[in-house]
């Protein structure tokens, strides 16, 4: 099962020039097929005076659902070349849109290829890149006196501390790598003196550095 994956730090756009046509690559995160095409539409409906809006998205932690469009322009000269951009850089849970101005210059089906790609890696470029780890949760209730040192050392010792709530008790919750779940509950017992046990809460994706 895959427990890591590379999606979009922020959505971002950006816009190339050649031969006077515009190429306007849109890059969003999302993680349904429905919100994929949303964006397109949306964009569609923004820039209703372009030629084109070509696509691309990859979708879930395997990049099982993978879909591309080449929006009236010729056969495999845009949406097939965006699409091979976000395999080639690894990236899933993202939509790419390209909205083309044509600028009256033919550019053939080697300029239309460079041309959307270009403009989709220039798109990953300024949006930027973060990992997606899925982590094993935990919540670990404390007495308000020590959470705080607690909360800090297992900080220091790598593990994440997704949340923390305070009520009767503190409570934070954990997230560990899977293949570091097993270590923590000694972790916690070197910490706390023995006082405390994690208690498994199922698992979840959160952003990591690249």
């Amino acid at each position: 099962m895959t427990t890591r994956y590379l999606t979009l730090a922020t959505d971002g756009e950006a816009e190339i020039e050649v031969k006077r046509s515009r190429f306007l690559c849109t890059l969003a995160r999302v993680s349904t097929e429905e919100a994929a095409r949303t964006v397109v539409e949306g964009l569609r409906k923004q820039h209703w005076d372009a030629a084109h809006h070509c696509s691309a998205f990859v979708l879930g932690p395997d990049a099982g659902v993978q879909r591309s469009s080449d929006d009236g322009e010729p056969a495999g000269t845009a949406g097939a070349p965006m699409l091979e951009v976000l395999r080639g850089r690894e990236v899933s849970d993202v939509v790419a849109v390209v909205t083309r101005w044509f600028g009256g210059v033919l550019l053939g089906t080697g300029g239309l290829i460079r041309a959307y790609s270009d403009a989709v890696r220039a798109g990953l470029d300024e949006a930027g890149l973060v990992a997606r780890e899925l982590l094993v949760e935990y919540t670990l209730a404390l007495d308000h006196a020590t959470a705080g040192k607690v909360e800090a050392d297992l900080r220091a010792r790598g593990v994440r501390v997704l949340d923390t709530t305070y009520s009767a008790a503190a409570t934070l919750r954990l997230g560990v790598p899977q293949e570091r779940s097993d270590g923590l509950g000694a972790l916690v017992a070197e910490l706390t003196g023995g006082t405390a046990e994690p208690v498994p809460a199922g698992s979840t994706w959160v952003d990591t550095p690249a």
